[in-house]
């Protein structure tokens, strides 16, 4: 019979209690804590309930509604599909809510969930409240009519908890409203914030990084450095073209794996090293592998049995693949015996993420696999992200151009 852990249950508890009071419940728990089964919970206590996920974790979320015997009405999609609920709700799970963090301008699926439940209670669910910036807290709570910030837009808002500057792009000088003092906007989170760490659950699992280089074809580096000089290469029929410092980033790490998108818009793989090492060096382990581009995923198609779907990654001996972003996030992959990295992500929050899929409260050890192309890219995007800083095309230039 299916039972919360300790922590699980005070944690519903306290959440019900903030709801009644504030109608605001932030569960910002860290991932493989649990946070589906707690929200869950408290949901039961309410009449009709929209829980509002990515598509690929929708799945997980059925199967743990079902294992907690769960009977209340609830309605489970995706964020892009929320143009097709006309329902009534009186509880909102809002799951990675920190997707709706953007700013200056609220985003799509904050306008859509503002005009159509604001006057519901709402759950935030997130392991990574503020990722990036504390001004990503406004238009997550914008979405409430409850709202402890009474401020009607963004503007507003920063212009008094935070700071204003100026930031240089490649299209000129822009406003930059990343700044916000959490000293002066926790008093209206805190009280309805409940935060718990893996330490503080008893988790003793470790993650262990290992990066491997893998010796591309000699094409492959021909190619890149050709591009960085050139910025232009003709072939028969397809063009690659980096007339820009950001194309230019963009194939750099593109090629550095072994694949390439076109001028025209197709792609192609010139070289399929990393998945054929991964064939050779991975044999009889169950593989959860990540990847950055489309093409990179036909790759490893060439060499391995791969399936994109949780349940048959589960039930067969296929390695599972996801894209860095669909998959750092609400999908649980402690079937697998190793993570592998077929390239890496920009983004720091995608790399503090995606590492913990395997990780479960009694599982002891996590090995993560880095594929870095010798003479590629990989190196240097790593030592950002580890350092909790995005590869930005600023870094880009320092070091490549």
């Amino acid at each position: 019979m299916f039972e919360l852990r300790k922590y699980q249950q005070e944690a519903s508890e306290k959440g019900l209690d903030i709801l009644k009071k504030h109608h605001i419940l932030i569960l910002n728990y860290e991932v493989r804590l649990g946070k589906t089964h707690i929200a869950l919970d408290i949901a039961k206590n309410y009449t009709n309930v929209l829980f509002v996920t990515k598509k690929k974790a929708i799945s997980s979320i059925e199967s743990d509604y079902k294992t907690a015997n769960h009977n209340f009405n609830i309605t489970i999609i995706n964020y892009e599909s929320l143009h097709k609920v006309n329902g009534i709700y009186d509880l909102i799970i809002c799951d990675e809510s920190h997707t709706l963090g953007a700013f200056p301008k609220p985003s799509k699926r904050v306008k859509e969930l503002k005009e159509n439940y604001s006057n519901s209670d709402l759950i935030l669910m997130t392991g990574t409240l503020l990722p990036e910036s504390n001004a990503q807290i406004f238009h997550q709570l914008f979405i409430s009519n409850h709202s402890p910030f009474k401020e009607n837009n963004f503007y507003k808002w920063h212009k008094i908890y935070g700071t204003p500057k100026v930031k240089y792009t490649s299209y000129g000088q822009a406003n930059d409203y990343s700044e916000v003092d959490y000293n002066k906007i926790s008093k209206f989170i805190e009280p309805i914030k409940l935060s718990y760490t893996q330490e503080q659950a008893g988790f003793k699992g470790k993650i262990e990084e290992n990066i491997l280089e893998v010796k591309m074809r000699p094409i492959t580096i021909d190619l890149i450095n050709r591009l960085k000089k050139d910025l232009v290469i003709e072939g028969n029929d397809e063009v690659i073209l980096a007339d820009t410092s950001v194309k230019l980033m963009q194939k750099v790490h593109q090629l550095s794996s072994g694949t390439v998108k076109f001028e025209s818009g197709n792609s192609q793989v010139l070289d399929d090293s990393k998945a054929i090492y991964i064939k050779d060096n991975f044999k009889g382990k169950k593989l959860a592998i990540f990847y950055k581009f489309k093409a990179e995923l036909v790759a490893l198609k060439m060499h391995l049995d791969i399936t994109d779907n949780i349940e048959e990654f589960n039930k067969t001996d296929k390695h599972i693949a996801l894209q860095f972003v669909a998959g750092r996030e609400g999908i649980n992959l402690s079937k697998a015996d190793y993570i592998v990295a077929y390239n890496i992500d920009f983004s720091a929050v995608t790399y503090f993420q995606f590492r913990d899929r395997m990780t479960t409260k009694d599982r002891q050890f996590n090995k993560v696999f880095w594929l870095f192309s010798k003479g590629g890219i990989e190196h240097k995007i790593y030592k950002a992200v580890t350092n909790k800083k995005n590869y930005t095309l600023n870094t880009f230039k320092r070091d490549e151009i």
